[in-house]
């Protein structure tokens, strides 16, 4: 099974959460804060390579999760960071924004995008003792992971895409050509999905893909549609396969002019590919009664034609010679892609706070407001009056001020009520 389409849900590791402790030992007094820091939450990062070339473990695996980053602990020991979660995925995948249809990563072989950065650990109240603030009772929360679906889709990545109407022989000609081994059948649409196949040219080497077959009204989704044109659109040169023995009651010059004409409805720049043309089932007596004509015509149009049998192995050395040597000559393509706009990402940081009013409450909102929240012990005295430095700090205030809070205005925040005071 081929699967080239995947949406997944990727979540990137939490940091940890500081600790709040005081060293204790015999004949030490007051030996003061000790807390130390959370971890840092693991990356979720995606990383090609060529050792896959389908989509198929995304389909019953959608769900990924780093790892947590670990609280802190006493004697100013960090919490140990957690790992990133490596997902491989072929090569050739584009990393897609769900909502915006946008790329956010275009990963080519061996390359790494970190999709989801891990949160970063909170303090322990080691880092807030001062000289004035000798015994923090409070430490500071880790910073959330990011939580996103992504959707992947895979484009072939091959040198040459095989073209051709459904049974001319591209399975064979490909499993004659390398070390591929396609099911091969006498019947329309054998190939559901690309096959690749790696051609050995002594020291050297091509990779050619054995596309599924095309039918009039493809660029408009009928039959595979779609599904087979994506692939092709990264490879540099096409073979376009005929068969011209008339056996099945066919124009080999019709079709290969439909073909082509669903590439130019498809995407201009993909009918502009150079095509060589192998003219196939020569090893059929009729060949001979269509092969002058069909020559003559695309060789007129600036085709090379080569007649070959994929059943016998007929022309086919001279054929992958021609083709290895134009490849030569063609250079890999930098394709442009519509990346999606930095800010449309989730972005590691804190929310805008905001301030509503609710049924006569003033209600406060936002990552960093619920940031605040977790880091304080309001039962400390010097943690309450850190929390209303930081209530100032933070534009809180000025934001409830211009709400139209006045002295005494009930205020909520993430479960904590207290009243406005200027």
């Amino acid at each position: 099974m081929f699967i080239d389409i995947a949406k997944i849900t990727v979540k990137s590791g939490d940091g940890g959460n500081g600790a709040v402790s005081f060293h204790r030992e015999k004949y030490v007094a007051a030996g003061g804060p000790d807390g130390g820091d959370g971890g840092r939450g693991g990356d979720v990062v995606l990383v090609a390579t060529k050792d896959k070339n389908t989509l198929l473990d995304f389909k019953y695996h959608r769900k990924y999760a780093a790892e947590d980053g670990e609280k802190g602990r006493a004697g100013n020991c960090s919490g140990k960071n957690g790992a990133d979660l490596i997902i491989e995925v072929p090569a050739g995948t584009l990393v897609k924004d769900p909502q915006s249809g946008k790329i956010i990563a275009d990963l080519y072989a061996d390359k790494r995008f970190v999709i989801a950065k891990g949160g970063n650990g909170g303090f322990g109240n080691a880092r807030f003792a001062s000289a004035t603030r000798q015994a923090p009772k409070f430490a500071k929360p880790g910073i959330p992971g990011v939580e996103r679906e992504i959707i992947l889709e895979l484009k072939l990545i091959a040198d040459i895409g095989l073209l051709g109407f459904p049974n001319v022989g591209k399975s064979t000609f490909l499993s004659v050509v390398s070390d591929a081994k396609p099911k091969i059948a006498n019947y329309h649409f054998t190939t559901l999905s690309p096959n690749l196949g790696v051609v050995s040219m002594g020291f050297d080497g091509f990779v050619v893909a054995d596309i599924p077959g095309i039918i009039e009204g493809a660029s408009e989704g009928v039959g595979l549609g779609h599904e087979f044109l994506r692939h092709i659109e990264r490879t540099r040169l096409l073979i376009h396969i005929v068969d011209v023995s008339g056996i099945e009651g066919r124009d080999p010059i019709e079709d290969f002019d439909t073909i082509n004409n669903e590439l130019a409805q498809y995407s201009p720049k993909l009918a502009e590919k150079p095509q060589i043309v192998a003219a196939n089932k020569m090893d059929i007596p009729s060949f001979n009664d269509h092969f002058p004509q069909f020559k003559e015509e695309l060789e007129s149009r600036g085709h090379k034609v080569f007649a070959i049998s994929a059943a016998t192995k007929q022309g086919v050395t001279e054929l992958l010679n021609y083709a290895y040597e134009q490849l030569s000559k063609i250079p890999q393509e930098e394709f442009e892609v519509d990346y999606v706009e930095s800010d449309m990402l989730e972005s590691l940081e804190p929310s805008e706070i905001t301030v509503t009013l609710e049924d006569g409450v003033y209600v406060i909102e936002g990552e960093r407001a619920l940031r605040l929240i977790g880091s304080v012990n309001l039962d400390d005295y010097e943690s309450l009056q850190y929390f209303q430095r930081a209530l100032r700090r933070m534009g809180i205030i000025d934001k409830l001020k211009e709400a139209g809070a006045t002295d005494g205005s009930a205020v909520y925040m993430y479960g904590v009520e207290f009243e406005y005071a200027d």
